[in-house]
């Protein structure tokens, strides 16, 4: 088989973009979205539900076999914040077994449904060996967003970000060569989801060739509500839009919540990494203070 024209053309200097297809696979549309990956020499992460990898194993070794990478969407898609733990264990693990029923792999990557989440939910997904993925840019193409918009959505990803698309959409498929042409223009290409820092890489995993960024930023944090085992704290960022801020919580510290940005966490769950989410430069979070009422240290790094 040859590789398409796209692939062997592909100039990588700016970097690797995650683009990612979640709610599938769908006996509608899957196919067509995989032909249309690959004849424009893209490849993509596929969030699946459980509940739709288990009724359409064939899709989801048809995703594997055109090169795609496969993550977990839970099993039903509901909103896992309301659940208990062993509920979440139940609408993770059943999704581990069924994709791994199909393609002889346990996904590493995890996205919440509609990019809800919390500690005990990092907690479990930790636990079965899965990091969290949420995103940088949203398509809005479950928003009834067109093809136009969805392109335009996709021409704002910079090196290492992630874009939200969905599987079922005529709308998605269809932006799919207009998005390819965008990345070749902007030296730009699709890449995997490091499973160690959640941001996008070189499909073996490598290094991203790229200069480092310049300039900087800075990052003031500001008092919110509080209560009697919790407050609430607001970041506002300055001197660039592609920021990187790190929060480094206490020891009996831990976050809880989190708004207006895309959140990542190192293995102990004490230090979270924000980054924009298109929602402008000013995130906020919760924590629950465990009996440290100081507030977390932020420093803030431009990427």
């Amino acid at each position: 088989m040859t590789s398409s024209p796209a692939a062997q053309a592909a100039d990588c200097s700016a970097g690797y973009v995650g683009l990612t297809y979640d709610d599938g696979p769908n006996p509608g549309n899957t196919a067509n979205l995989l032909n249309a990956l690959k004849q424009n020499g893209l490849r993509a992460t596929m969030f699946n539900t459980g509940q739709n990898a288990q009724n359409n194993q064939a899709l989801v070794r048809a995703q594997q076999d055109a090169g795609m990478w496969i993550g977990n969407h839970s099993y039903t898609h509901p909103h896992l914040v309301n659940m208990s733990s062993s509920q979440i264990q139940s609408e993770l693990q059943r999704t581990q077994q069924a994709i791994q029923q199909a393609t002889g792999t346990a996904p590493k990557l995890f996205r919440p449904p509609y990019g809800e989440t919390n500690a005990t939910l990092r907690s479990v997904a930790q636990q079965l060996g899965l990091t969290e993925i949420i995103w940088d840019v949203d398509s809005q193409d479950w928003n009834g967003a067109s093809t136009a918009q969805i392109v335009q959505a996709a021409g704002r990803l910079q090196n290492g970000q992630i874009i939200l698309m969905h599987d079922q959409y005529a709308t998605t498929l269809n932006a799919i060569p207009q998005i390819a042409a965008n990345l070749r223009s902007r030296n730009l290409c699709a890449g995997m989801i490091s499973p160690s820092t959640g941001r996008a890489v070189a499909p073996d995993g490598g290094t991203t060739p790229t200069n480092p960024p310049t300039g900087s930023c800075t990052a003031g944090i500001t008092a919110g509500q509080q209560w009697s085992d919790r407050f609430n704290l607001s970041v506002n960022v300055s001197g660039s839009s592609s920021w990187i801020v790190t929060v480094t919580l206490r020891n009996a510290q831990r976050i809880t919540a989190t708004w207006n940005g895309s959140p990542t966490w190192d293995g102990s769950g004490k230090v979270m990494t924000m980054r924009p989410n298109g929602s402008g430069n000013t995130f906020g979070f919760t924590v629950q203070h465990g009996g440290d009422w100081t507030w977390p240290t932020v420093s803030c790094r431009v990427g």
